[in-house]
């Protein structure tokens, strides 16, 4: 096979391969065949912060946009994701398709998303996740989930059909300065190839399992 009938898959992992490969690209094409393979959320990632105390914080969240400028997920800037970007604005993220034994590991900044961005999101979400984003005081003790509903009946009625964007509720984008392709190999001798960003493109490094 030569080089032009190869995939950017087979590309990537071929140590040969001397030309140009845009890990975005790269990154397009495996989330396609994750959302050919993945029984549920094809989209969700790990998101990976720190606190004040510098004591790690990782949970799932769902990708929600991306382009050249990085990956976006919207979120309540209350919750502790939310306090500790802001204070702390630097992330990593994980995606793990266990049906294709893959993952991409990123890296960034972290910056907000403009308020038009979180503006079109929003208005694209079901009634009832616009009025949990005003209900839910996320990440902060609640005495029952009576409490909240009845919330959520308050609110339903103050705002009918047309429920605003909460000011607390927005996006995050993570620009990415590395990101990280991981195939499964036999018995454990994985293929991992890392692109890390520089000022005119990207450097491609195989890494050791």
């Amino acid at each position: 096979m030569t080089h032009s009938d190869q995939t950017m898959t087979d590309q990537v992992f071929d140590d040969s391969y001397t030309g140009d490969i845009d890990p975005f690209e790269l990154f397009e094409t495996w989330l396609e065949e994750a959302k050919a393979s993945e029984i549920n959320d094809p989209v969700a990632m790990a998101l990976a912060t720190v606190d004040s105390d510098g004591l790690p914080d990782a949970r799932m969240v769902l990708l929600k946009g991306r382009d050249r400028r990085g990956f976006v997920f919207f979120t309540d800037f209350g919750s502790a994701k939310g306090r500790e970007l802001l204070a702390n604005p630097k992330a990593a993220l994980l995606f793990h398709w266990k049906s294709l034994r893959s993952q991409i590991r990123i890296r960034g900044d972290v910056e907000q998303v403009s308020p038009a961005e979180a503006d079109a999101y929003f208005a694209t979400r079901p009634h009832g996740s616009k009025i949990g984003a005003h209900a839910s005081e996320q990440s902060r003790p609640l005495n029952s989930r009576s409490e909240l509903v009845a919330r959520i009946r308050t609110l339903e009625a103050q705002f009918g059909d047309d429920v605003p964007r909460p000011e607390h509720w927005s996006g995050f984008r993570i620009k990415p300065v590395e990101i990280e392709f991981w195939k499964d190999g036999e018995f454990r001798l994985h293929d991992r190839v890392l692109f890390r960003a520089i000022a005119n493109g990207w450097t491609r490094q195989r890494l050791n399992p």
